[in-house]
């Protein structure tokens, strides 16, 4: 049986706290200030949505993470996990491990990731506001193997996650690309056309409970949320009526589109279905689809569902569908939207193979995290070298 250590005992806890948001000079772009939201692209943490200005430590110098600390999502949806990259402030859902040892820091991002389904089971318990306080969080116990263990662990598993960033950040640079160059070949002179001319929204609805024993792979704001890969489920799972896409869809969600959720499906199983809260086009040209990804992706389009929402400020604002059907689709000749579609459809199609890449890297650290941190691997007979050279290779052919 492995050792085991309190969090408390190996790290220090540290309680995030928010800044007045009606005093701006603790709002200027200076320290990245985390929230659950930023927990969810990736293990490392190398944006976040607001940032603070060094005043902060001052008035919270108590609450300053430094570099290498691990976030945890503590209220709320708990269990969401992200390192440090430089020093930070945090909200107050967050709980940030401050290990010891910074040599420390990958191993306690994997232990954190262990506890998930620990998380997961108190979030089950409440039935209001899911919290773990910093005292709880503090005696929570994880596997403490011996230094050179714990290494090695961290080790194997890093392995996958520098493979997982690096699809991430060669996709960010890829869709970066397809959003310059059509912003370069279809400026204000560009014709236009109403949406509508070009794409239909499709409403086409499946009930799950008449699929009762097949598996879907659902396209939900929640999956778009963690990671942006679609959930594997049982339609028995599913609760409610869901829309039917394929491959020459496109998605955009109406649902507080102040958020920006576009998703070019790239389905793997017959019924492959998404949220109702998500708008689904169909271009009347599917070999045209990269050109209409491309213009759905442009900030004028984000403006114009902004304009078109329904309900009060806050959380629950909508986009009415139809309204979209309005918009004004730069509409160029055929053979200018085919020369474009040749350019972005290899970037878009590399796109997705990394994403799949990325997916299948995910599920392979999730079936080794468990094994690993409970001693079930012997990591002393894993050849680190040749897993790495495994691991590439896989990555190139994906």
């Amino acid at each position: 049986m492995c050792k085991q250590a309190s969090i408390g005992e190996i790290a220090d806890v540290i309680t995030g706290k928010t800044p007045p948001t009606n005093k701006p000079i603790f709002w200027e772009a200076d320290i990245p200030f985390i929230t659950p939201k930023d927990l969810q692209a990736s293990k490392h943490i190398f944006a976040t949505e607001r940032r603070v200005s060094s005043a902060v430590k001052d008035s919270f110098s108590k609450q300053i993470i430094p570099a290498g600390s691990v976030c945890v999502s503590c209220i709320g949806n708990l269990g969401y996990v992200g390192v440090v990259e430089t020093a930070s402030l945090s909200n107050q859902q967050i709980n940030t491990v401050v290990p010891n040892d910074p040599d420390d820091s990958d191993y306690l991002y994997y232990a954190m990731r262990w506890l998930w389904p620990y998380f997961k089971h108190l979030e089950g318990q409440s039935t209001a506001l899911s919290i773990i306080n910093k005292s709880h969080f503090e005696q929570i116990s994880i596997p403490w193997p011996s230094q050179a263990t714990r290494r090695i662990i961290s080790g194997i598993l890093n392995r996958f996650d520098d493979l997982i960033e690096l699809n991430l950040r060669t996709n960010d640079y890829l869709l970066e690309l397809v959003r310059v160059e059509f912003d370069h070949r279809f400026g204000a002179e560009t014709p236009t056309t109403n949406l509508g001319n070009v794409m239909a929204i499709s409403t086409q609805s499946l009930k799950p409970s008449a699929c009762t024993g097949e598996i879907w792979e659902h396209y939900s704001i929640p999956a778009f949320d963690d990671n942006r890969r679609p959930v594997f489920e049982p339609a028995d799972n599913i609760k409610s009526n869901k829309y039917a896409i394929d491959n020459d869809c496109i998605l955009i969600s109406k649902l507080n589109p102040s958020i920006k959720r576009l998703w070019l499906p790239c389905c793997t199983l017959k019924r492959s279905v998404c949220s109702t809260e998500f708008i689904v086009y169909k271009p009347k040209r599917p070999e045209h689809k990269s050109f209409y990804y491309a213009a759905i992706d442009s900030p004028s389009f984000t403006d114009f569902l902004l304009a078109h929402v329904t309900g009060s400020t806050g959380s629950r604002q909508r986009t009415h569908p139809k309204a979209t059907l309005n918009y004004p689709m730069p509409n160029p000749s055929v053979e200018d939207i085919e020369g474009f579609c040749e350019f972005a459809d290899p970037i878009i199609a590399r796109w997705q193979l990394n994403e799949r890449g990325s997916a299948q890297l995910e599920r392979l650290r999730g079936v080794l995290l468990p094994k690993l941190m409970s001693g079930e691997i012997d990591v002393s007979r894993v050849n680190a070298t040749q897993l790495n050279n495994h691991l590439s290779a896989g990555s190139m052919s994906a």
